[in-house]
C-alpha cells in the first residue's frame, strides 16, 4: 500500500527511485545536444583572468569542451616558463578556481590534468579530478562523462600570468595579449527511459511502498513538521495552536501508543518485495534517491534470497554514477545494511551487482543460478520536531540573509530566523540558541544558511567571540550535517583543518575564533557548534556573513567585484598596492627598503629635465623652457603617486599630465629645430596640443604612442624645413617635361646633390646628432628591457636619456 505524500513531507525527505540495467541485453541510445556554450574571441592581457560559468543539467550524459588558443605550451616546456607568462585554463566544480593561492596547490592542479602520454594538439583527455588546470595549446579537446564528473555548476577559469603578482598594482603591464576561444557541447539522453554516460543503459521506474499512518498520529506529524519549518514563528502560531489542540485529544484517545507510532514515523521506508527485483549474473541494477532536506542517515539492505546464493554488493555515489572502482560508499548488503550518516542534500546514485560467494572464497560449491531475485529496502531517518541528533534533542536553526549596502553586490550577514534575534544587529548571542541536552557531556547546535545563486565568488566569514576562554568547536559541511567524523572544515581553539587552501583561520585567540571559507559554493551550508551542555557561565556572540574579500585585502589593497563571461556569477578579488600581492594581499613583494629605493630612483631621476630646461632658457626659448620644466615636475609627481608614496592629485590626472607633457616635449623639440617664423611655430604647436592631448586621454600607456609621437615630431620638423627652404628660395622647381636625351642636363643633378650636402653639413652639428641617436637607442633599449620587477631601474635611465 502506498503511503500518503504528507507522510513523506513530514519526514523532511523525499525519495525518487529509478532502476537501470546494464549487461548483455542493453540497448544503446543516441545522445542529443541539450546545451551549448560559446566564447568566441577572448583576449587576455598580461595578468588578466576571467571565468565562464557552465551548468550541466542532471540529465546530461557527456560534455565536450574544445579550446583553441594562439599559444602552444608543451609539457616539457612548462617548468621553464616563468609563472608571470604562463597561460592556463582551469576547471572546477561549484566555485571559481584560485590556482595560485599557493605554489603547491598550483603544482597539483597542473599535474592532475597532464596525461601520461604525449600532450599535443587534439589530445582527448579523460580525468575524474574535480579541480585541474591545463596550459594553453593550439587545440585541446576535453571529454567528460557523467560517471566522471557530477552535474551542476562548473567554472572554467582563464588565466594569463599567475602568481602573487597577479593582483599587484603595476606601474607597467607590458606583454602580448593572448587569444582563446571556447566551444562547449553538453549532451544528454533523448528520453528518461535511457540513462548512462553514453545513453546505453535502460532505466525502469520502480514504485515505493511505505507504512500507513492513522489520522491521530498524522496530526502529530503535521505539528512537528510545522515546528520544523517555523523559522518565522509568528506566521505559524495560529496553525500550531490548532494542531496542538487536536493532538491533545489524540493523546487522550490512544495514550502511549501514539508516542511509539510517532517515533516509528521519524523515518521514511521504501521497500521492493520479493520477485520484483531480479539480476542476472554480471549485470548491475541502478537506482537514484533524492534527499531534498535534512536527514540523519539512510540505509540500504536486501533480504529474501538464498543463503548459498551470491552476495549483493552495493555502491553509492553522490551526484554521479557509481562504478566498481569509483564510488563514495560500498558494502555487502546481503545481511548487514549499508549505512550513510548525515547524507548530503541532493541526488544519490545506487548500483547493485551480484558477486559469487564461492568465487570470493575460492571454494567449490553448487552452481549459482543465472538470475537471482530478492527484495530491497532503503530507509531515510530524520527528526520531525525541528531538531536533530541523539534522540532528536539538538537544535537546528535556519539563518536568514540580510543584505548590506556595499559596492560588492552580494555582501550580507546572516541571523537566526527567530524573534530572539534582531535584524539590526549583524551578530547574535549564541548561548540563547544552544541545545540543552543532558544525555551527553557535549551537545550540538546547527545553523543552516543558503549562499544565493550567482554569488559563488564570495567568502563565508564566521566569528565566535567570548568573554571567557572559548570552549566551542566549529564544524561546517556543504549540503548536510557535520559531525565529529564527517565535515568539510573544522576549527577550534587548539586546531583546525589547515590542509585546505580554501579555508583560513586567522587572528584566533583563547576567546576568539575567526575563520573564512573562500569562494563558497552556491547552495546550503551547515555550521555545527559543538559545546558543553553547561554554558551558563559564558557569553559568546556569533557573526556569520558573506563578504567580498578576505580580511578586506588586509588593508593593503581594494576589494573589487566583477562578473563572469556568462553574466550569471559575481566574483570578488583584491587589487593590491605596489608592495603587496597574492589572493588577499598578504604577500609582501617589495620590502620597505626596496620601496624607498624605488621612490628615490623614480622621483629623483626626473631631475634630468633640468638640462633641457636650462638649455632652452639660455637660448631664450621660453615656451620650451616652461614645457621641459613642467614635464619634469609632473613626471616626478606622477611617479611619486605611481610608486605609492604620495599623490597630490588623482592618479588619472597625474598620469595624463605626465604623458601629455612628455609627448609635447618630444614634438616641441622637433619643431624647435626648424628655423621658421613664430607664427608658423604657434600654428604647429596648437595642432600638436590637440593631437597629443587626445593620445594621452584615450590611451596614454599604449606602446604605439611612441611611434605616433615621433612621427608627429618628424612631420613637424619636415614641414618646418620645407617652409624654411621655400622661404630661402632653395627649393628648385623642375619643369614637367625633361628631355633625357640632353646630356647637358645631367651635370645639374650633381650640382644639386653637392649643394644639398653642403647645406646639411652647415645646418647640423653632426657630433651632437650622433650622440643624440646613440642616447635615443639607449632609451629604446631601456624601454624594451622594462618589466614589472625592474621598472624602477630601467625607467630611470629612460627618463634620463630620452629627450624631453
Amino acid at each position: 500500500m502506498r503511503a500518503p505524500m504528507a507522510a513523506a513531507a513530514a519526514a523532511a525527505v523525499v525519495l525518487v527511485m529509478g532502476a537501470g540495467l546494464t549487461g548483455c541485453g542493453a540497448q544503446e541510445g543516441e545522445e542529443v545536444v541539450v546545451a551549448s556554450y560559446g566564447q568566441g574571441r577572448l583576449w587576455l592581457k598580461p595578468y588578466d583572468w576571467t571565468y565562464l560559468r557552465v551548468e550541466l543539467p542532471p540529465s546530461f550524459s557527456s560534455v565536450t569542451m574544445d579550446f583553441a588558443t594562439d599559444m602552444d605550451i608543451q609539457r616539457e616546456q612548462m617548468k621553464g616558463i616563468p609563472r608571470s607568462e604562463l597561460a592556463i585554463i582551469c576547471l572546477m566544480n561549484s566555485n571559481p578556481q584560485i590556482p595560485d593561492i599557493s605554489e603547491s596547490y598550483l603544482d597539483s592542479l597542473l599535474s592532475n590534468f597532464l596525461p601520461s602520454g604525449p600532450f599535443g594538439n587534439g589530445n582527448i583527455i579523460n580525468q575524474s579530478n574535480l579541480a585541474q588546470c591545463i596550459p594553453f595549446q593550439k587545440n585541446t579537446t576535453v571529454v567528460l562523462t557523467n560517471d566522471q564528473i557530477s552535474p551542476g555548476v562548473w567554472y572554467i577559469g582563464y588565466f594569463h600570468g599567475i602568481g602573487p603578482a597577479r593582483t599587484q598594482s603595476k606601474m607597467i603591464s607590458r606583454g602580448k595579449a593572448r587569444l582563446v576561444s571556447t566551444h562547449i557541447t553538453v549532451r544528454g539522453c533523448p528520453t528518461s527511459a535511457i540513462w548512462g554516460p553514453y545513453c546505453n543503459q535502460t532505466v525502469e521506474m520502480i514504485g515505493c511502498s511505505q507504512p500507513s499512518i492513522d489520522n491521530n498520529s498524522r496530526n502529530l506529524l503535521d505539528l512537528n513538521t510545522e515546528r520544523r519549518n517555523s523559522w518565522y514563528p509568528r506566521e505559524h502560531n495560529r496553525r500550531i495552536n490548532i494542531l496542538s489542540q487536536r493532538n491533545q485529544l489524540a493523546e487522550k484517545e490512544v495514550g502511549s501508543n501514539v508516542t511509539a507510532l510517532v517515533r516509528m514515523e521519524n523515518s521514511v521506508t521504501c521497500s521492493i518485495s520479493n520477485n520484483s527485483l531480479c539480476i542476472r549474473q554480471g549485470d548491475m541494477k541502478f537506482y537514484f534517491l533524492d534527499v531534498v532536506n535534512l536527514a540523519l542517515q539512510f540505509e540500504i539492505t536486501a533480504a529474501n534470497f538464498g543463503v548459498i546464493g551470491p552476495s549483493l554488493i552495493c555502491y553509492l555515489r553522490y551526484n554521479a554514477f557509481p562504478q566498481r572502482d569509483l564510488h563514495d560508499y560500498s558494502g555487502d548488503i546481503s545481511h548487514d545494511p549499508l549505512v550513510v550518516k548525515s547524507p548530503n542534500i541532493g541526488r544519490w546514485y545506487i548500483a547493485i551487482e551480484t558477486v559469487n560467494k564461492t568465487q570470493m572464497n575460492n571454494t567449490a560449491s553448487k552452481p549459482v543460478l543465472d538470475t537471482m531475485c530478492f527484495s530491497l529496502k532503503w530507509q531515510l531517518t530524520g527528526c520531525l520536531n525541528g531538531k536533530t541528533g541523539t534522540n532528536c534533542s539538538w537544535e537546528v536553526y535556519g539563518l536568514q540573509r540580510v543584505p548590506r549596502r556595499s559596492p560588492i553586490p552580494f555582501e550580507s550577514y546572516y541571523i537566526p530566523s527567530n524573534e530572539r534575534a534582531s535584524l539590526e544587529d549583524s551578530h547574535f548571542y549564541l548561548e540563547q540558541f544552544l541545545s540543552n541536552s543532558s544525555h551527553e557531556q557535549f551537545a550540538w547546535t546547527y545553523f543552516f544558511l543558503d549562499v544565493a545563486q550567482g554569488s559563488a565568488g564570495a567568502l563565508i566569514h564566521v566569528q565566535l567571540k567570548s568573554d571567557k576562554e572559548l570552549n566551542y568547536e566549529l564544524y561546517s559541511k556543504y549540503g548536510g550535517l557535520p559531525s565529529n567524523d564527517i565535515w568539510d572544515y573544522y576549527a577550534s581553539r587548539t586546531s583546525s583543518s589547515n590542509g585546505s587552501v580554501f579555508f583560513s583561520l586567522q587572528n584566533s585567540t583563547n576567546s576568539d575564533l575567526d575563520l573564512s571559507i573562500f569562494y563558497a559554493k552556491e547552495g546550503t551550508w551547515c555550521f555545527g557548534v559543538k559545546h558543553p551542555t553547561d554554558t551558563t557561565n559564558s557569553q559568546t556572540y556569533m557573526s556569520v556573513s558573506l563578504q567580498g574579500c578576505h580580511r578586506n585585502c588586509n588593508q593593503k589593497g581594494v576589494c573589487h567585484s566583477s562578473v563572469d563571461e556568462s553574466g550569471l556569477t559575481f566574483y570578488s578579488f583584491c587589487t593590491c598596492d605596489r608592495d603587496h600581492g597574492g589572493f588577499d594581499c598578504s604577500d609582501e613583494l617589495v620590502s620597505p627598503n626596496g620601496h624607498i629605493w624605488q621612490s628615490v630612483f623614480l622621483i629623483a631621476s626626473n631631475a634630468a629635465a633640468i638640462l633641457p630646461a636650462f638649455w632652452a632658457l639660455r637660448q631664450k626659448a621660453f615656451a620650451e623652457w616652461i614645457l621641459y620644466t613642467s614635464s619634469g615636475i609632473s613626471s616626478a609627481l606622477y611617479h611619486s603617486c605611481d610608486v605609492g608614496t604620495w599623490c597630490i592629485l588623482s592618479f588619472r590626472v597625474l598620469q595624463f599630465l605626465d604623458f601629455w607633457l612628455s609627448f609635447m616635449a618630444v614634438v616641441g623639440t622637433f619643431i624647435c629645430m626648424a628655423t621658421i617664423d613664430e607664427a608658423s611655430k604657434r600654428a604647429m604647436h596648437t595642432a600638436v596640443f590637440i593631437l597629443t592631448a587626445l593620445l594621452a586621454a584615450t590611451g596614454a600607456t599604449r606602446s604605439a604612442n611612441i611611434g605616433i609621437v615621433i612621427a608627429i615630431g618628424s612631420l613637424g620638423l619636415l614641414m618646418g624645413w620645407l617652409l624654411e627652404f621655400s622661404t630661402a628660395r632653395r627649393f628648385i622647381c623642375w619643369p614637367w617635361q625633361i628631355n633625357l636625351n640632353m646630356p647637358q642636363s645631367w651635370p645639374n643633378f650633381g650640382t644639386l646633390f653637392r649643394n644639398t650636402l653642403e647645406v646639411l653639413n652647415k645646418r647640423f652639428r653632426w657630433i651632437f646628432l650622433l650622440l643624440g641617436f646613440i642616447t635615443l637607442s639607449f632609451a629604446a633599449t631601456s624601454w624594451k628591457l622594462e618589466s614589472n620587477s625592474n621598472y624602477w631601474i630601467w625607467h630611470r635611465y629612460g627618463i634620463i636619456t630620452f629627450p624631453r
